[in-house]
């Protein structure tokens, strides 16, 4: 460590650092946190859909109405959420915002595709390969349970009941249980609900510059827009 420290001293001390030191601008970019957006999104295109699963509306052409909002929502608004949750380094925001945005965006292909008459809107196999869907979605989304536990209780438990209605709805499609997909559905209803508490609380928190709505922040996190303070080194650039 003292030969480090003795090593920086040595380079502070150059013409080199003085002349880079000089010619040198950085730039600070504050954003909002990107799971705001990613959130709204995902609880709103979770709501409309699971509350149709649960049987409170609709009717056959219910998903064909649902699934652009779904698509823009759900889809389009949490890929851009977990994009730039990666360049404000927030490993879970990046995983789950972009694997469930992906989810979105397939499941309004796939509606649109029955809308156009290309696959069938109904079938054993159909529903089957849907299934496998939620398989890999709630293994991943179990893991980012796990990881949010060490940042906060709200984003734990949007994920854990995330988690659940997905292993849920899995088991249903694969086995065709109808009860079961009801039950899932309820239980996405509550994780979405859990999302829009979750994203309000982070909303309002920027605003005020204060805990609004608590979240059981289990660590303190690095908040955008903050910056660590770094040593100049010609060629090496790291994120603040």
């Amino acid at each position: 460590m003292s030969a480090d420290i003795s090593g920086l001293s040595v380079w502070f001390a150059t013409p080199e650092y003085r002349f880079w030191r000089d010619r040198t601008t950085i730039a600070l970019l504050p954003v909002a946190a990107p799971s705001i957006l990613g959130l709204f999104g995902f609880a709103a295109s979770t709501f409309m859909v699971a509350a149709s699963l649960a049987g409170w509306y609709g009717n056959a052409e219910a998903p064909l109405i649902l699934f652009p909002f779904a698509l823009a929502a759900g889809g389009i608004a949490q890929l851009l959420a977990g994009m730039w949750a990666y360049r404000a380094q927030d490993a879970v925001a990046t995983a789950l915002h972009s694997m469930w945005g992906l989810f979105w965006i397939g499941y309004g292909l796939y509606t649109l595709l029955i809308a156009l008459g290309v696959v069938p809107a109904t079938s054993s196999a159909a529903a089957v390969a849907f299934g496998v869907w939620f398989v890999v979605l709630a293994a991943i989304t179990w893991l980012g349970a796990v990881a949010a536990a060490a940042e906060n209780i709200a984003l734990t438990a949007v994920l854990g009941t995330l988690a659940t209605g997905s292993t849920l709805l899995a088991i249903a499609l694969l086995r065709d249980v109808p009860v079961v997909q009801t039950i899932g559905a309820y239980v996405l209803l509550v994780s979405a609900a859990l999302a829009s508490y979750l994203a309000a609380a982070m909303m309002l928190e920027a605003t005020a510059k204060r805990v609004v709505l608590p979240i059981g922040k289990r660590r303190t996190a690095r908040l955008p827009g903050t910056v660590q303070r770094n040593v100049l080194v010609p060629g090496v650039t790291v994120a603040g």
